[in-house]
């Protein structure tokens, strides 16, 4: 059974930063891309990035390039977001995603809120 679990949210002043992280069981992790997405009020889900399996290639949406950073520790089947120089448009529930056999699978998310 699939379970990702995202961590490390919370309240940070703008220029701020976080680390998010998300623990996944149930599957073999070093074989899946991983994938962070964000959801603000009001707003559709969007992809912030993505790390692939070999080489940890990672991929980011232009509103987070520079700013963020994904990376994935295979021994501890933990994927993470680095975010720096947060700003209030950031905020955001942050959830982790794989895709294993077609199925979209998500993690409850974590709360980002930035904020002075």
């Amino acid at each position: 059974q699939v379970q990702l679990v995202e961590s490390g949210g919370g309240l940070v002043q703008p220029g701020g930063s976080l680390r998010l992280s998300c623990a996944a069981s149930g599957f073999t992790f070093s074989r899946y891309a991983m994938n962070w997405y964000r959801q603000a009020p009001g707003k559709e889900r969007e992809l912030v990035g993505t790390i692939i399996t070999f080489g940890d290639t990672t991929n980011y949406a232009d509103s987070v390039k520079g700013r963020f950073t994904i990376s994935r520790d295979n021994a501890k089947n933990t994927v993470y977001l680095q975010m720096n120089s947060l700003q209030p448009e950031d905020t955001a529930v942050y959830y982790c995603s794989t895709v294993r056999y077609r199925n979209q699978y998500w993690g409850q998310g974590t709360q980002v809120t930035v904020s002075s």
